[in-house]
């Protein structure tokens, strides 16, 4: 004792009296005994997380053609499964009416329509189901309520030859408005800017020149771009999204009427798709917000504008940009954002595609959302996630499943585990499911489903494992709720660069991100062991500084004056800055070229400053995990196999959870080292909430990890002098494992029941449903019987678990860039089980590791075991068929066509293995 109390009163700091370093030590007991309570809270809420984390579902209204009962049927449908509540989105029609059945399709907007949208928000709120609504039928928004004064606008250029003085002017069509006409040397493709002679459209004159022009018109046009996906009753053309007229008139027309059916009980959140307005580029004032806000015309600049290819042109384009996202953010998500503040919701939307957002402008809107599980490449998902990260949100969702593993029906249980996996490593914390189809009992079987594959209702077969899957992403969305974030990187997005690329057409910075913030980048960094956020000029501007440890500059030409001395001083106060392959040497915006030299000082001294300067310069992303790795430690570092293993980190003040998924087909083997210096370590299982390993960490030797494909963990790092007792939960244990034992193999000699049978059939193996009489188009699900005999009941040592097998590894052969993922794994259970021995419920397998422990449940001697096997609907899909939407398309027009429907073909089902039957010995407690 004397030797230990001794290293103690060597560890007091010089200053502290030694009065106050005794009372310290005597509290430490008491501060990781209540620090260990707050890990055990939170395991415990990890077990039973509150209703708010389920995931969400796109619920689409076809038609909109609903009935009270069917709608209150599939909400309480949607409640037992653990859903958790619904986004309302009326789409297409995709049946004629039919009365004698029941389907009426009704106008949006009607009586009928909002009577449906308030009964369906009261039973969903009996349920405790949260319920949004999109402000409008498809996307974007706009419909029959916008005139073309007020639909998407864009810059048109007209050319015709001139002949002598006179010139000839080209057709306006309806709502368009000549802004200004040039004469230029060259074609309309080709041409030279600074050979641009305004004509006067007073006079429609031009001076007299003996070199071939032509003259270019420019006109403030529409793009007459309709409302995708719209409801009957909701077509009309695409809102401009820059005028404030536009939106206030959407709001009063559609958003009111709409609000007006929750009565007093509001959505919980006003929701805007993706921005989609292809080709809006300009609108009726834009000339002179431009002047007021960017201090010139950019009338006299429109040739260069259009033509490009100099660098004053590419400051005019940059400023035309910034004008364009200042008018989408005030016009456009600032009012609806009031607008729903104002009537008691939320906004949530999508702030990222066309037209001209920046990261910055999801600091308006109360929900930024993301999509796409593009976890190792520039995503619109990470958008989001850091835009939430940098202001102060705690809660990100995300569209998931979209197009996931088309066509309809063909989606898994484990297809979804591996896109929401992504989503959860790049920071989403609310499922937002695409989706659910209303489908009413005359549709027949499968049903409705959205033309974008996910159909994930109660009419695909695997189905009775939803709540299983809804309590795993509950599990993770909660628990990756608590804390703050703790990635290490942020890559300081080039948007000024983009926008300075910007085209007449197309004037997106989301866009252009995805060639400048390149997957060799993001797997650098993510290899290295570390995560990443995205940061822009402007919101460095808004919050003062930078919080991250590291800030990484991807090649960039522009950044603002104010902006990069934020970064120089960043760097002197020991921030870590890393520009790759060249370094700024503009400052953005036409009037701001006189500032250049200033930009071009501070990158000398940042980057290539004689002796030792602050920042690091690197020739490629090549040395980027080398340079991060020698300003900071990693994050978790992985040593083995494992390739595809990432993670999300959350610091609590108690503890460091990870959340670690393998997002690969193969097994990961491996040693991972946490940065974290806590002492006592925790593996949870996310499937069923409990704590499957419990030990004393030492950062230098790490801890072993092995995940099956597709599997995920949770490591909860705590402080602590000795370990809490580990709980052993046989699934996991095959891991953790010391021996493994076969029982008995259990391939063969089973029976089967098919769904709606009585009589049940001998198989011989194990072979698919697709090769049995009678079943190459069945879809449902089969049960399958077998006993087994036990010697002597299972010990307090030992678990008895029934293994089906690994499965096999495929490719993706699909085309490139095709849309969607899907699990690259045939698995051995094609494609959800529920397991019961000796009639008992064990639970069920719907991802790897295809093993469960039935040790609870089974006795020495002769025991029965069954397995209730769910295909997929795609095999009755695949017997049928096409369904011919001709007279659909012929009153409605084609406003759909079904992904991937035709050549459809059964795919297998039933069991596989080879099942076995195991008998596991725990591995003692590490000491």
């Amino acid at each position: 004792m004397k030797g230990k109390r001794s290293q103690q009163w060597d560890r007091m700091p010089a200053w502290m009296p030694r009065e106050m370093w005794l009372v310290l030590l005597l509290l430490m007991p008491f501060q990781l005994a209540s620090q260990r309570a707050l890990t055990q809270n939170l395991h415990a809420k990890f077990l039973d997380p509150p209703p708010d984390a389920r995931p969400i579902m796109r619920w689409w209204w076809f038609g909109p053609a609903v009935t009270e009962n069917e709608l209150s049927k599939e909400l309480e449908t949607m409640h037992n499964a653990g859903i958790g509540g619904v986004e309302i989105q009326p789409v297409y029609p995709i049946a004629l009416d039919d009365p004698e059945n029941g389907i009426h399709n009704f106008p949006y907007l009607s009586q009928q329509f909002l009577r449906d949208v308030s009964f369906a928000n009261t039973t969903a709120r009996s349920l405790g189901l949260r319920v949004d609504i999109t402000l409008g039928s498809g996307w974007p928004y706009g419909g029959p309520r916008t005139p073309l004064s007020l639909a998407a606008g864009k810059l048109r250029v007209a050319s015709l030859p001139i002949h002598g003085t006179k010139v000839e002017l080209p057709r306006v069509d309806e709502g368009e408005r000549r802004i200004a006409a040039f004469a230029v040397e060259g074609t309309e493709r080709d041409f030279s800017p600074g050979s641009a002679v305004r004509i006067d459209l007073k006079t429609d004159t031009v001076a007299a020149s003996e070199t071939p022009r032509v003259a270019l018109f420019f006109i403030a046009s529409h793009t007459r771009q309709q409302v995708k996906r719209a409801a009957m009753g909701a077509e009309g053309y695409v809102l401009d999204h820059f005028s404030r007229a536009a939106i206030d008139q959407h709001l009063s027309d559609v958003g009111l009427p709409l609000l007006k059916a929750f009565g007093n009980q509001p959505p919980y959140s006003v929701f805007s798709d993706s921005l989609e307005v292809y080709g809006s580029d300009w609108t009726t004032n834009l000339p002179m917000e431009f002047q007021r806000r960017r201090g010139y015309d950019i009338v006299p600049h429109l040739p260069e504008l259009v033509a490009g290819g100099s660098a004053e042109a590419d400051e005019v384009r940059h400023d035309w940009g910034v004008t364009l996202s200042d008018l989408i953010r005030e016009h456009y998500l600032a009012p609806i954002t009031a607008f729903a503040q104002a009537h008691h919701t939320l906004f949530r939307s999508q702030t990222y595609g066309e037209p001209a957002v920046t990261l910055a402008d999801e600091a308006i809107a109360n929900l930024p959302e993301g999509e796409g599980p593009q976890w190792r490449a520039f995503s619109f998902t990470r958008w989001a996630s850091s835009a939430n990260h940098l202001y102060g949100r705690n809660v990100t969702s995300a569209e998931t499943w979209t197009w996931l593993h088309s066509p309809a029906f063909r989606a898994t249980p484990l297809d979804m585990k591996v896109e929401a996996d992504r989503m959860f490593l790049l920071g989403v914390n609310q499922i937002v499911g695409h989706g659910y189809p209303y489908s009413p009992l005359a549709a027949g079987e499968p049903g409705w489903a959205f033309y974008a594959a996910g159909a994930l209702n109660v009419h695909n077969p695997w189905f009775p494992v939803m709540p299983d899957v809804m309590r795993y992403l509950q599990r993770i969305s909660w628990l990756l709720r608590q804390g703050t974030p703790a990635n290490d990187i942020a890559i300081l997005l080039p948007e000024d660069d983009a926008q300075a690329a910007f085209t007449p057409g197309h004037v997106s910075v989301t866009d252009e991100m995805k060639t400048r913030i390149t997957p060799e980048m993001m797997a650098a960094i993510l290899d290295a062991g570390y995560n990443v956020d995205f940061i822009d000029a402007e919101t460095i501007r808004k919050l003062g500084g930078i919080s991250y440890p590291v800030l990484i500059l991807p090649p960039t030409d522009r950044i603002p004056l104010d902006v990069y001395r934020q970064i120089a001083t960043y760097s002197e106060k020991g921030g870590k800055v890393i520009a790759i392959g060249k370094t700024p040497s503009i400052d953005p915006g036409l009037l701001n070229q006189r500032f250049n030299a200033q930009i071009i000082q501070l990158s000398r001294n940042l980057f290539h400053r004689d002796g030792n300067p602050s920042g690091i310069f690197i020739p490629s992303v090549d040395d980027l995990a080398s340079q991060i790795r020698r300003v900071l430690p990693p994050d978790l570092m992985c040593h083995g196999q494992a390739i595809g293993l990432g993670f999300i980190h959350r610091k609590l003040t108690s503890a460091d959870v990870y959340f670690v998924a393998n997002t690969r087909n193969r097994e990961v083997h491996g040693n991972i080292e946490f940065r974290s210096t806590r002492a006592v370590l925790e593996q949870w299982n996310p499937d069923s909430g409990q704590v499957m390993q419990s030990i004393s960490y030492n950062p230098d030797k790490g801890v072993d990890i092995s995940l099956a494909p597709y599997e995920s963990r949770i490591f909860v790092l705590e402080n602590g002098t000795t370990p809490s007792v580990a709980e052993i939960n046989g699934i996991d244990q095959v891991h953790e494992a010391e021996t493994v034992k076969q029982i008995e193999e259990l391939s063969r000699d089973w029976k089967i029941q098919m769904q709606g049978h009585s009589q049940k059939q001998a198989l011989d193996g194990l072979p698919s449903w697709t090769e049995l009489h009678g079943l190459k188009y069945f879809s449902g699900h089969v049960d399958y019987f077998r006993s087994f005999t036990l010697r002597r009941s299972p010990s307090k040592q030992s678990r008895i678990v029934v293994d089906f097998g690994r499965g096999t590894p495929i490719v993706d052969d699909r085309p490139p860039n095709a849309n969607g993922i899907h699990a690259l794994l045939d698995p051995p259970i094609r494609e959800a089980a529920t397991i019961y021995v000796n009639g008992r419920l064990v639970g069920s397998l719907w991802h790897p590791p295809y093993r469960i422990d039935i040790s609870d449940f089974v006795h020495a001697g002769a025991n029965q075991l069954q397995v209730k096997v769910y295909n997929t609907a795609i095999n009755e899909l695949a017997g049928k068929p096409p369904h011919d939407y001709s007279a659909l398309y012929a009153k409605f027009g084609t406003r759909f066509i079904p992904q991937d429907m035709n050549h459809l073909d059964p795919v297998p089902s039933g069991l596989f293995g080879p099942i076995r039957l195991m008998e596991v010995s725990a591995k003692p407690k590490a000491q």
